[in-house]
């Protein structure tokens, strides 16, 4: 059995303490990647950035069709898993006369070996950044749209998290 503090559960510290004792109680009785295993029981094969940004386009392609292009997506070890668990940039570039915009998402490589789900929700998170730049209700209702179930996606990704930092990777 892992031993920790609730002070440790840092992806879950601010939902409810009803909802931290419920994941404190997985912990302590050694069931939590059994939980996560149970709804999520296997990994994805989008490993390359190519595989990942053909990805993220069909699903661009399906849902923001008429939001900004989509330049590069890859798999950037520069995302930290705590801060951030993908980015999106809007670079702006003089090129002759004309000023060009440039999307970018960079989703951490942990998303590699996660299941299909939770990179989805992360792919969706950044995708709404495409119109909605603040994590604000209008951001979040874009991300509902393009996954219905965008808040417990993100739930379990951080009980997953919670998981590989008290044992190690699940998959």
């Amino acid at each position: 059995m892992v031993k920790f503090h609730m002070s440790e559960l840092k992806y879950i510290k601010h939902y409810h303490p009803d909802t931290q004792a419920q994941v404190h109680a997985l912990i302590k009785n050694d069931k939590l990647s059994e939980h996560i295993l149970s709804k999520y029981p296997y990994s994805h094969n989008i490993r390359t950035d190519k595989a990942l940004f053909s990805y993220i386009m069909d699903y661009k392609n399906e849902h923001m069709k008429k939001s900004d292009p989509l330049s590069k997506a890859l798999y950037d070890g520069k995302v930290q898993t705590f801060n951030a668990l993908g980015t999106h940039r809007f670079i702006s570039r003089v090129q002759g006369g004309k000023l060009k915009a440039k999307n970018e998402i960079r989703v951490a490589p942990i998303f590699k070996s996660m299941p299909e789900e939770f990179l989805r929700m992360i792919v969706v998170h950044e995708l709404a950044h495409f119109k909605e730049k603040e994590h604000n209700k209008a951001f979040y209702k874009l991300c509902e749209y393009m996954e219905p179930s965008y808040h417990q996606l993100e739930f379990d990704l951080r009980l997953y998290l919670t998981q590989i930092d008290l044992a190690g990777k699940l998959y």
